[in-house]
């Protein structure tokens, strides 16, 4: 494949923020892609934008280097980067421009793998806080996440997660609670940790009842955003490392919690482990902020036995070569990956085909929104490409 033209532009995410979005075209077709932002961030995640924005446009609607660049495969990725790192635009302008190329070889997660049968099973944001929400009278928590355990289908998943979803609407209407939404479509209640986990509670035998399918409850609670340096500051106490330690595996405990992510600050590799060392048998915990996609980090994670799963954000690292590098690097580790969306998304579908292409187990991407929506609709629709043989 030849590429012939490449054209950057600005468009909003799903928080309003100005993003980028590129359009290659090539003799074999065309591809467009653009690239999300978190508000959650790590500390030692790539930066979005080390040019600015602007900068980056005109960067690569003037670069003359693109023109006539032959690229066949993955691995032919790296003369992309080759071009783009000798300005250090970003990470978000990579990944949107290497999305974009390989879409002009075809289905995004077959050039990746066309041998491929795996089909993902979808993590679901339905009650949110943290960072995710501007009222700080809300949970400190960022995420309680619902995963669909018995499934056979993802259609079926999704379903179930969106039934809880509106439940949750309804009691909490019941309850004559404000309903308002976080970044990612969940809804974000002023109540304390325990009762959202109760409420949950609820929700999941009632969907298990209408669909005997049994959702499984996580929760992301992004600790960095709420430690001071010393001490974990909630609302109504303050907990050191070691409480802190206590009060999440008294939560795994009694709501039997199957996933937690980032339950400690992004530096606490110790306190991680002590977690896993208890719990890494039958919950999985789960590296977001302390990993960020970095194989440097990851190396540091496994040496300690801090995790036993992981996220995976394209655009925390800013290439999708050295994330397959961090991908291989997990597998060979036998961790669990969890591809993820970010807080403020556009309607680029590309995480669900790299789910798919690298065999990724579950997906991260919402329940609500349209820019939830159009990744769970993608994911059904490769599932049915795979099914049909098409």
């Amino acid at each position: 494949m030849i590429i012939k033209k490449v054209k950057a532009k600005k468009i909003r995410n799903s928080r309003g923020e100005e993003t980028i979005k590129i359009e290659v075209k090539s003799d074999k077709g065309k591809g467009e892609a653009s690239a999300p932002s978190g508000a959650s961030k790590g500390k030692y995640e790539a930066k979005d934008y080390v040019l600015s924005l602007d900068e980056c446009i005109k960067f690569i609607n003037n670069c003359k280097d693109f023109k006539d660049l032959e690229i066949n495969s993955f691995e032919d990725l790296n003369k992309i980067e080759a071009i783009v790192n000798k300005d250090n635009l970003g990470s978000n302008p990579t990944i949107a421009l290497e999305y974009a190329v390989l879409k002009c070889l075809g289905p995004l997660w077959k050039v990746i793998d066309k041998t491929t049968r795996q089909i993902s099973k979808p993590l679901g944001n339905v009650i949110g806080g943290g960072k995710h929400i501007k009222n700080e009278s809300h949970c400190e928590f960022q995420e309680f996440l619902l995963f669909p355990f018995n499934s056979k289908t993802f259609g079926e998943a999704m379903n179930a997660n969106r039934l809880a979803h509106e439940l949750v609407k309804k009691k909490l209407k019941t309850m004559k609670l404000k309903i308002e939404m976080t970044d990612e479509g969940a809804w974000a209640p002023n109540l304390k940790i325990e009762e959202i986990l109760e409420l949950l509670k609820d929700v999941c035998l009632e969907v298990q009842k209408e669909t005997d399918i049994e959702l499984k409850i996580g929760i992301d609670i992004a600790a960095t955003s709420f430690f001071d340096g010393k001490n974990y500051v909630y609302r109504d106490k303050k907990l050191s490392p070691e409480e802190q330690v206590e009060y999440i595996s008294e939560l795994i405990e009694k709501y039997k919690l199957h996933y937690v992510e980032d339950p400690l600050m992004e530096e606490d590799f110790k306190g991680f482990a002590k977690l896993n060392k208890k719990f890494g048998s039958k919950c999985m915990i789960t590296g977001d902020d302390l990993t960020v996609t970095n194989l440097e980090r990851l190396k540091l994670a496994l040496k300690s036995k801090s995790i036993n799963a992981m996220i995976i954000k394209p655009n925390q690292n800013g290439s999708l070569i050295n994330t397959k590098q961090v991908i291989e690097e997990a597998n060979k580790n036998k961790l669990y990956l969890i591809i993820s969306h970010r807080s403020g998304e556009t309607n680029d579908s590309s995480i669900s085909h790299l789910a798919i292409g690298f065999k990724i187990p579950i997906i991260k991407c919402g329940i609500f929104g349209e820019e939830r929506e159009v990744k769970l609709k993608e994911i059904i629709k490769i599932e049915n490409q795979i099914k049909y043989g098409n």
